[in-house]
C-alpha cells in the first residue's frame, strides 16, 4: 500500500513524500539567476499582495527599490508560509518582533538596596535583592544608575515582568570576579568526558524560571545532569492537554481532539515524537531520497532532542479549532503523536538593559574547558529581551537556552576572544537577534581554544540573525541539524569554525537560508550553503572560495538548494530577509 500524504499507511518500498500541490522546482531554478516573476500564484499569494497595495506594504516596496529581485523572493510573496526552500521567520522574536520592547515602571533601585561604586565592595547581593524586591510587587524595573559595579555571583532574574535596566552600555558596568565552576560547581557533560558544559550553558547575567534554576544548581552540587530544556532532558515535566488532528506546515489554526483545557492567550508546547523509521527528523531534514538514505540510530545526540518541542501561545478558540500567533514550523502527523501539551512555567515579560558586563580579563581556556565567565543567558523564556548591553572578556557572550520568541538586540561582544559569542541551542525557536556586533579580540588566541560565532543547534528553529557585523567568527551551524534559520544582511570576517559531535548528527535541517552577506575576507566555508544544506537558499553573497575549512554534505543525491544573485551583496532586493517578512499582513 502506498502511504498516504501523513504517511498513515506504508507497505512496500519507501518513497519521497512530496508536498501536495506544490510546484516542482527546476534544475535551473535551483542555479537561478533569474529576476522574473513566476507563475502558480495561489490564493493565500493574492490576498497577500492585495494586502500589501492596500496598506502601501513595505515588503512589496522593497522589491521597487533599485536593486536586483531574485526569483525566489516573487515565489516566497505567492506563499509565504510554505516555500520549500525559505522558512517564514516574520514573526520571530519578543512578541511576535514588535519595534517597540516593552517599559515597565520602575519599583526598585539598587542602590537602595546597598549597590555601591566604589570596586571594592561586592555589590551583587545588592542588585539581587532589588530584583526579589521587584518580584514582590508584581514586577517592574530595576534601575542600576551610572557607574561601576563589582558583583562576585549570578544576576539571577527569576520572576516574570522583572526587567533590569542600567543606563546604557556606556555608563553601567558590572564587573564579573568570579566564574560559574567557582560559584555553582563543575557542569560536566551528559555524554562524559571532562568537557566542561559552562562552555555551552549558563550566564553571569541569567534569566530563568526560578524553579529551574534552583532545580539546575541543586543537580550540579550532587554531580548530577541537569536538565535545562522546556519539559527537561527527562522529558518528565508536562501533561498532554489534547491531541492535534493532522495539519500542514504554515497553517496557524489547528483542530484538537479536546478544546476544554484550552484558552487564548495560554502559552502551550506542540509535541512530536519521531517514530522508528525517523520520518520526523527526514521531514525536518526536506524528506526526499536523501534523508530518507540518511542512517539516523546512531546519532544518539541528535536523538536525544527529540521530542521535539515548539512552544506558542493561543490566541483564539472556536470549537474545536484553535489559531496559534504563528504558523506551524512543521507538518503535524499522526505517527508522530502530536500533542498540546503543559510545560514548565517559562520566564515571560523580563529583560536585560542598558548595561556592560565585563569579566576580569583572563586568558580564554582550551576548547571545553570553559571555567564560565558567561555573559547573559535566557533559559526557559519566552517574550523575554536583551537590548544595549555589550559583554567583554567572557567565555561565552549571549546564550539562548531552550529559549523562545525572544529579542536580543543592540548587543556587542568584546575582549579578549570568546568561545561562542552567541548560542542558541536545546531547542529554541522564533527567536531574534538583531544589530549585533562582535568585535575583533584584543589579544592573540591562545592555543587549543576554538571561535565559533552565531551558533545554532539541537533542532532550534525558525531563528533570526540580522544587520550584524562580525570582525570574527562563523555561521556556526554546530550539528543537531537545526532547521528553518536566517542569516541576513551580515558582514562577517569568516574566521571561525563550526563545531558538534558526530553523534549529533547533520549540521543542517531543511529551510535555512543565507541572504545578503557580505564575506569581507572571501572564505566559503559555512557562507555559501547551496552544496551543504537541503532545501536551502543563499541569495546575495559576493564571491568566496573554499580554503581551510571544507564541508561534504550530509545527505546523498539532489539536495533541492538554491543560488540566486550570486556575486551580488547589497543589490538584492529586499535588502532584509527578516524585515520584508515582518512587514508582511496576516493572511
Amino acid at each position: 500500500m502506498a502511504e498516504s500524504r501523513y504517511g498513515v499507511a506504508r507497505a512496500g518500498p519507501r518513497r519521497s513524500r512530496g508536498r501536495e500541490g506544490s510546484r516542482p522546482v527546476t534544475a535551473d531554478q535551483r542555479r537561478g539567476s533569474g529576476t522574473a516573476p513566476v507563475g502558480g500564484i495561489t490564493r493565500r499569494g493574492l490576498l497577500a499582495g492585495a494586502a500589501l497595495v492596500a496598506a502601501g506594504g513595505t515588503a512589496e516596496a522593497a522589491t521597487r527599490e533599485p536593486g536586483q529581485v531574485p526569483t525566489i523572493w516573487r515565489e516566497f510573496l505567492s506563499d509565504p508560509y510554505t516555500h520549500p526552500q525559505i522558512p517564514f521567520v516574520g514573526r520571530a522574536g519578543c512578541r511576535g518582533g514588535a519595534v517597540r520592547l516593552p517599559r515597565r515602571p520602575v519599583v526598585a533601585d539598587v542602590c537602595d538596596h546597598g549597590a555601591v561604586t566604589d570596586g571594592r565592595t561586592d555589590s551583587a547581593p545588592a542588585i539581587n535583592r532589588a530584583i526579589a524586591a521587584a518580584a514582590r510587587a508584581g514586577g517592574g524595573t530595576v534601575a542600576i544608575p551610572p557607574g561601576t559595579y563589582r558583583i562576585d555571583d549570578v544576576i539571577r532574574i527569576g520572576h516574570s515582568n522583572v526587567v533590569l535596566r542600567g543606563a546604557g552600555s556606556g555608563r553601567t558596568t558590572l564587573l564579573a570576579t568570579r566564574h560559574l565552576t567557582e560559584l555553582i560547581g563543575a557542569y560536566g557533560s551528559r555524554y562524559g568526558g571532562d568537557k566542561s558544559s559552562w562552555s555551552w550553558a549558563g550566564g553571569l547575567i541569567w534569566l530563568a524560571p526560578e524553579a529551574r534554576w534552583t532545580s539546575l544548581v541543586a543537580a550540579i552540587r550532587a554531580r548530577e545532569w541537569p536538565f535545562e530544556g522546556w519539559t527537561g532532558n527527562r522529558r518528565d515535566e508536562w501533561r498532554p492537554l489534547t491531541a492535534v488532528e493532522p495539519a500542514r506546515q504554515g497553517s496557524r489554526t489547528v483542530r484538537v481532539a479536546d478544546p476544554s483545557p484550552l484558552r487564548p492567550g495560554a502559552l502551550v508546547l506542540l509535541r512530536l515524537t519521531d517514530d522508528a523509521d525517523h520520518t520526523l527528523l527526514e521531514h525536518m531534514a526536506g524528506d526526499g531520497p536523501g534523508p530518507q538514505a540518511y542512517f539516523w540510530d546512531d546519532k544518539t545526540k541528535l536523538t536525544s532532542y527529540v521530542p521535539y518541542e515548539w512552544p506558542v501561545r493561543i490566541t483564539r478558540v472556536r470549537g474545536r479549532d484553535v489559531t496559534l500567533e504563528r504558523p506551524l514550523p512543521l507538518d503535524v502527523r499522526p505517527e508522530w503523536q502530536p500533542w498540546l501539551t503543559t510545560s514548565v512555567t517559562p520566564l515571560t515579560g523580563a529583560g536585560v538593559e542598558g548595561l556592560t558586563l565585563e569579566a576580569v580579563e583572563t586568558p580564554q581556556s582550551p576548547h571545553l574547558l570553559d571555567k564560565g565567565y558567561n555573559g547573559v543567558v535566557l533559559q526557559c523564556a519566552y517574550d523575554c529581551w536583551v537590548d544595549d548591553v555589550t559583554v567583554r572578556h567572557v567565555d561565552n557572550g549571549f546564550g539562548l537556552v531552550a529559549a523562545s520568541a525572544c529579542t536580543v538586540r543592540r548587543t556587542r561582544v568584546a575582549g579578549r576572544g570568546t568561545h561562542h559569542p552567541y548560542f542558541c541551542r536545546e531547542g529554541s525557536h522564533d527567536n531574534l537577534v538583531e544589530d549585533f556586533t562582535i568585535e575583533q579580540r584584543t589579544t592573540p588566541a591562545p592555543s587549543n581554544t576554538q571561535l565559533h560565532g552565531i551558533n545554532v543547534e539541537g533542532l532550534s528553529s525558525c531563528n533570526v540573525w540580522s544587520r550584524g557585523v562580525m570582525e570574527m567568527g562563523t555561521f556556526d551551524s554546530h550539528r543537531g541539524m537545526p532547521f528553518a534559520n536566517v542569516r541576513t544582511d551580515i558582514t562577517v570576517n569568516n574566521n571561525g569554525r563550526h563545531g558538534g559531535d558526530a553523534s549529533a548528527g547533520p549540521l543542517f535541517g531543511a529551510r535555512f537560508t543565507h541572504w545578503n552577506i557580505r564575506v569581507t575576507n572571501g572564505r566559503a566555508g559555512l557562507m555559501k550553503i547551496d552544496g551543504l544544506a537541503p532545501c536551502s537558499a543563499t541569495v546575495g553573497i559576493n564571491q568566496v572560495r573554499e580554503f581551510d575549512q571544507i564541508d561534504v554534505p550530509d545527505f546523498t543525491g539532489d539536495l533541492n538548494s538554491r543560488l540566486e544573485l550570486y556575486g551580488t551583496t547589497d543589490a538584492v532586493r529586499p535588502r532584509n530577509l527578516y524585515r520584508a517578512q515582518r512587514d508582511l499582513p496576516d493572511v
